[in-house]
C-alpha cells in the first residue's frame, strides 16, 4: 500500500453465501481445500460457514479455524442465542476468529418473517452483539435487508450494533435490488449520521439479480466502506454474489478512480477460479451420474460418485499450492 491508497478488505463467502448456488455443495474435504486455496490466494476474511446449520457444518468450520494460517475465519449466525453460542465454539481455535450474526431491519422482512416491532428488534441487536462479542473480540453485525430499511431506523440499528460492541458494520442488499447511486447514498448518510461510526469497518454485500453486485459494491466504497463481501466466480444464491476476481481486478487496473488495496495475489486468480468450478463441475457430473431411485448420501450428497474425482483435485489444489508461493 502507499499513502494515496485505503486498503479494502476482502470478506470471501464461497463457503456460506456461494454453497448456496444450486450445484456448488462441497463435501468437507472439498470445504477445507477450498479455504487452503482461499488463504494462499489472500483474502482476509473466510466466512467457513453456518455453524448451527448441521453438525457437517459445525465440523467444516471448526477445522477450517484450526488450519487457516493468515485469513481471519468467520462462522455466521442468526439473532439467536444457540447460533451465537455455536460460532463461537467453531471459531474459537482461530488465530483470528469473528462471528457474523444477522437480523433483519426491514419494514417487510420484520412484519411478515421477524413478526417483531422496531423497538423489539433493536433490544435483539444489543443482546445478540453483546453475547458475541462475549465470546470473541471481532464481530459483524449484518442489517438484512438494509437498502429497504428506512434510513433513520437503519441509523438507529447500527448505532445499538456498534454500541454494544460491534467492529465491522455490514449493509447489505439482500434482494440484489439496488442501484449504485442508491447504495452510495445509503453507506453516506449512515456514516454521517451515526455518532459512533468512525469505530467500526462498514461493509458491503451484494446480490447480482440485476446484474450490478460489483458495481454496487465499489460505489459503497466511494462513501467509506472498506469491507467488501464477495464469492469466488460470483457463485451465490439467486444470481449470485459480487465476483470477487472483478472487485479485485477493478481495483488493480483502475487505481486512477478506485485508490484502494487489496492483499490478494492476482496472479493465483484464475486458478482459485478454475478450481473452484472444477469442484462445483464434479458436483453436477456425479448427480447426474446417480440414478433416480438411489437415495443421496445421508451427509454430502452424491459423496460416494465423488470419490473417484478425489485423486485430480487433490493433485490441482496440491499444484495451486505449490505454485502460490
Amino acid at each position: 500500500m502507499t499513502a494515496t491508497t485505503d486498503h479494502v478488505v476482502i470478506f470471501d463467502t464461497t463457503l456460506r453465501d456461494g454453497e448456496q448456488c444450486p450445484g456448488a455443495t462441497m463435501t468437507y474435504e472439498e470445504k477445507l481445500e477450498v479455504a487452503d486455496c482461499l488463504d494462499a490466494l489472500g483474502v482476509d476474511i473466510i466466512e467457513a460457514g453456518f455453524p448451527i446449520a448441521s453438525e457437517g457444518d459445525f465440523e467444516a468450520v471448526s477445522a477450517i479455524a484450526k488450519r487457516v494460517q493468515n485469513a481471519t475465519v468467520a462462522g455466521l449466525a442468526r439473532a439467536i442465542n444457540a447460533d451465537i453460542d455455536r460460532a463461537g465454539e467453531a471459531v474459537r481455535h482461530a488465530k483470528r476468529g469473528r462471528i457474523h450474526t444477522f437480523v433483519s431491519t426491514s419494514p417487510i422482512h420484520l412484519e411478515y418473517q421477524m413478526r417483531k416491532s422496531q423497538e423489539e428488534v433493536l433490544e435483539i441487536i444489543t443482546a445478540t452483539v453483546t453475547r458475541a462479542r462475549n465470546l470473541v473480540d471481532d464481530v459483524e453485525w449484518s442489517a438484512m435487508d438494509a437498502t429497504r430499511t428506512p434510513i433513520d431506523y437503519l441509523c438507529q440499528c447500527v448505532d445499538a450494533a456498534i454500541k454494544a460492541g460491534a467492529t465491522t458494520i455490514n449493509l447489505p442488499d439482500t434482494v440484489g435490488y439496488a442501484t449504485p447511486q442508491e447504495y452510495f447514498e445509503m453507506f453516506k448518510a449512515v456514516r454521517e449520521r451515526v455518532a459512533n461510526a468512525d469505530k467500526a469497518v462498514f461493509s458491503t454485500h451484494c446480490h447480482n439479480d440485476l446484474g450490478l453486485a460489483v458495481a454496487n459494491s465499489l460505489a459503497a466504497l466511494a462513501a467509506g466502506a472498506r469491507q467488501i463481501e464477495c464469492t469466488i466466480n460470483g457463485i451465490g444464491e439467486r444470481a449470485g454474489n459480487a465476483a470477487l476476481e472483478e472487485i479485485v481486478m477493478a481495483i488493480k487496473t483502475r487505481g486512477d478512480v478506485l485508490p484502494y488495496d487489496t492483499r490478494i495475489d492476482t496472479k493465483m486468480l484464475s486458478r482459485a477460479s478454475k478450481f473452484c468450478r472444477m469442484i462445483r463441475a464434479s458436483t453436477r457430473r456425479c448427480c447426474r451420474a446417480r440414478p433416480s431411485s438411489s437415495p443421496p448420501s445421508r451427509i454430502f450428497p452424491c459423496s460416494t460418485t465423488r470419490r473417484s474425482s478425489a485423486a485430480t483435485r487433490s493433485r490441482m489444489r496440491a499444484a495451486f499450492i505449490r505454485t502460490a508461493f
